[in-house]
């Protein structure tokens, strides 16, 4: 225990090296694959931001983890997300990786079967209805879990404007 409390210059400088070694190629590498390495556009995107980042945080503070095999596994979890990205054109392979979107209200009927599949309490849409300044359930047209698991909520006060086919495009009901 007393370990945790003892400085180790050549450990600090160890540190320090590493984080500069890791962070310059994780630029290099989101140069190359793109700002969707670190999108949440989907629960995939997600989960490869959360590995990035573990991997970061472990070669830095790990004594078990070099610098050249930090940045290996950068590399092959990058190419893994260019791979993807590449495969997600295929409708097979973006059912398969991607969550569809899903219907929660039509306008301002609770799809009660639809918080069920994803989970979602009335408590739970009810906050999500008042973070979007929603003050009468007739002013919602439509409210989605996205596929990053984010809630949308359509809405507007004028009656006669409904949402377009365009906006609800490939979202379940």
């Amino acid at each position: 225990m007393m370990d945790w409390f003892t400085f180790n210059l050549n450990a600090f400088f160890g540190i320090i090296l590493t984080a500069i070694g890791i962070y310059v190629a994780t630029i290099i590498c989101t140069r190359i694959a793109g700002k969707r390495s670190f999108s949440k556009m989907s629960s995939f995107d997600f989960a490869m931001t959360v590995a990035i980042g573990s991997i970061i945080a472990t070669t830095i503070v790990s004594k078990s983890v070099s610098l050249q095999d930090g940045i290996i596994g950068l590399v092959i979890t990058y190419t893994l997300q260019l791979g993807m990205a590449y495969l997600r054109r295929y409708k097979f392979i973006r059912n398969t990786i991607d969550n569809a979107p899903l219907l929660l209200m039509d306008g301002n009927t609770i799809l009660t079967e639809n918080l069920k599949k994803v989970r979602v309490t009335e408590d739970d849409l009810r906050s999500k209805l008042r973070e979007a300044n929603v003050l009468e359930l007739s002013q919602v047209r439509a409210v989605i879990m996205e596929a990053t698991g984010d809630i949308a909520v359509l809405h507007t006060k004028d009656q006669t404007i409904e949402v377009e086919d365009f906006i609800l495009k490939n979202v379940k009901r």
